[in-house]
């Protein structure tokens, strides 16, 4: 008896420390009695200046796997609905084991389409509990416009879960991947809730754990509000339909972009949903490269729009006044001859008259008598001079918008040209940048930007997309509300810049950019384009430059358009500027402009084959893009 007695008592202070003090085995019961489930929250929504939605969430969902939970369940069925076979079944099987190992969920059919949903939920007591439908928050884009801004979403990738950046997340998270989903997805990701759920003996659920008191809540994403004006935007697409190029608008009394339209342009709900993968792969594949957000990562010459800023810098230096003329007989022969766009002499008398004519020779003069200036003591550091008020103009460097890749663009240093030239260089070597040719290449971005700094006389605000951020108070957005002064030339000095700007809308180049009743600023621009064909650098068709701002008094809008292998700047970027800032100043077109919209709509200035051509065709159509007709129908009731 005592022997039995001794046993018992071992066996119950056994049974009481097990119990009582040992915690293990109560979590390995809890670990499977209780499934934790991540509650993903909807992340924050994006909206235009004048508080439209323009990026939203829409709810799809995922089929999740738990490998060692899939038992005797009708596996032919489940791959009749997802329309796999079966040796893709065994390989996602496999791809979930790597990615998450065999007890933990992982995605194995992701944002499923809305058929294949219906028949799963319909049929899900199938193949629990190994398999189980998950919510996704999705975007959708009631504009179908802007995708190269707003950016995309996507699986987080292995490579960004082994960082310290992304170690709050897990495989299976999505992420913003490009544009402002990138750049402030601190911001818009908002938190993550969770639950814990009981689960009997045969895995089905009994409730929440506790009554829930373990579970926390999912915290929503804030909301960005943006400078961007959709309707602005969507117009600048329908007009760069069929082109390759850029138009940036931008607000100069803030920095605010009002449009960023890179073409070829497509539907960012493309980039959503199921066909999510598919397209992507279609888009990648498209030989016009319609990822590449042409605003801030092309590179162009600017060509005779560049001419505004040497100006300004000779009337900063005091090199001139405005009433400065130079003896142009229809061309430069100081170096070697360089003909004007204009033939005739008489377009160069002071500094208006040659901005309004875009004489070659007087600013190709005026690059040379800044870096010659004898104060520099010598050309290189006269061109480093030069050199450092581009850097101020905002060229040659990345201005810092608030959406990822941006190009800082090329304005050749002295080191550049002492490798071109083995040193032995002077004025006459590279003074083609004066009139923006030679080593010099900008983004639309910093052209408009360079506008904003002649619209506000000598200052600008980086430009930005985010004005402001619901519920924040931190200082991510500061940086933007700061003003930039870079030359401090007298208002009349910059009279004659912007006179000389107006007079080439009222009686020169820029003619189709007038305005009833809105005093417009402009220059042209015909900008070199050399490319390679067949191994050998040839002249191509060039590029239509133009910029712009307006009002002339208190401007509201400062544009820059670039339609690649268009010809001059008048042929397409003048008229389709001009448009836009119609739209944007009194938020109509007058009915005398249908038929410069039409053309524009219309016409097609990509250079592709017809195999190309076709490949970009078929993406479109896919998109339900209005035809010609019903966006004139739209603009011109």
């Amino acid at each position: 008896m005592l022997i039995i007695l001794g046993l018992a008592m071992v066996l119950i202070a056994r049974l009481s420390y097990l119990q009582i003090v040992e915690k293990k085995y109560q979590r390995l019961a809890d670990a499977n009695a209780v499934t934790k489930k991540i509650v993903y929250p909807s992340r924050g929504i994006i909206f235009d200046r004048k508080n439209r939605s323009i990026l939203g969430n829409d709810i799809l969902y995922d089929l999740v796997v738990t490998p060692a939970a899939v038992k005797n369940i009708d596996t032919s069925y489940l791959c009749e609905i997802l329309e796999i076979n079966k040796e893709e079944f065994i390989k996602r099987i496999g791809d979930a084991v790597k990615r998450n190992g065999r007890v933990r969920p992982s995605v194995f059919a992701g944002l499923l389409s809305a058929a294949t949903f219906s028949r799963l939920q319909e049929s899900m007591y199938l193949f629990q509990a190994g398999f189980e439908l998950v919510q996704r928050p999705i975007r959708s884009y009631p504009y179908k416009a802007a995708a190269n801004i707003l950016g995309y979403i996507g699986e987080i990738s292995p490579g960004m879960l082994k960082t310290d950046k992304y170690s709050d997340y897990q495989s299976g998270d999505y992420i913003g991947l490009t544009g402002l989903e990138k750049t402030y997805e601190d911001v818009l990701m908002g938190q993550r809730g969770t639950r814990y759920i009981i689960k009997d003996n045969l895995n089905r659920p009994q409730g929440a754990l506790e009554n829930g008191d373990f579970d926390t809540a999912a915290i929503a994403g804030k909301n960005l509000r943006l400078s961007l004006d959709i309707e602005l935007q969507v117009l600048g697409e329908e007009l760069m339909r069929n082109k390759i190029g850029s138009i940036v608008a931008i607000d100069p009394s803030t920095g605010g972009i009002l449009a960023m339209v890179s073409g070829p342009v497509f539907d960012p709900n493309l980039l959503t949903g199921s066909s999510r993968t598919k397209n992507v792969s279609k888009l990648f594949v498209d030989p016009t490269e319609p990822f590449l957000n042409r605003g801030i990562q092309a590179t162009y010459q600017p060509g005779s729009a560049m001419k505004p800023l040497t100006a300004i810098v000779a009337l900063d230096e005091g090199l001139i006044t405005p009433d400065f003329g130079f003896p142009c007989h229809g061309g430069y022969t100081s170096c070697k001859f360089i003909k004007c766009l204009h033939s005739e002499a008489g377009h160069a008398a002071n500094l208006r008259a040659a901005m309004a004519h875009s004489c070659n020779s007087y600013f190709l003069h005026l690059y040379r008598m800044e870096v010659d200036d004898r104060k520099w003591g010598g050309v290189k550091k006269g061109h480093a001079k030069w050199k450092e008020y581009m850097s101020r103009f905002g060229l040659g460097h990345r201005l810092g918008i608030d959406i990822p890749g941006e190009s800082p663009g090329i304005v050749a240093d002295t080191t550049v040209l002492n490798k071109r030239y083995n040193g032995n260089w002077n004025s006459c070597s590279e003074l083609y940048v004066g009139i923006g040719q030679g080593q010099v290449a900008v983004t639309p971005l910093q052209m408009a930007n360079a506008m904003c700094l002649i619209a506000n006389k000598g200052s600008y605000f980086l430009p930005h997309l985010v004005e402001s951020i619901d519920l924040d108070s931190s200082d991510l957005l500061k940086k933007f509300k700061e003003r930039h002064t870079v030359a401090k030339i007298s208002d009349t000095a910059y009279h004659s810049v912007i006179y000389g700007m107006e007079d080439v809308i009222e009686h020169g180049t820029g003619r189709g950019a007038q305005m009833n009743g809105i005093a417009v600023c402009g220059k042209t621009g015909t900008a070199q384009n050399r490319g390679i064909v067949n191994g050998k650098a040839v002249d191509l068709k060039d590029h239509s430059v133009f910029v712009a701002f307006a009002p002339r008094d208190n401007p509201k809008i400062a544009i820059a358009v670039i339609v690649e292998n268009a010809g001059t700047g008048a042929t397409f970027a003048v008229p389709i500027a001009n448009l836009m800032m119609e739209k944007y100043l009194r938020d109509t077109l007058p009915l005398s402009k249908q038929p410069i919209m039409k053309r524009m709509l219309e016409t097609t200035t990509i250079q592709l084959s017809k195999l190309e051509t076709s490949k970009i065709d078929s993406l479109n159509a896919t998109t339900g893009m209005l035809t010609s007709e019903a966006i004139l129908k739209k603009y011109f009731h």
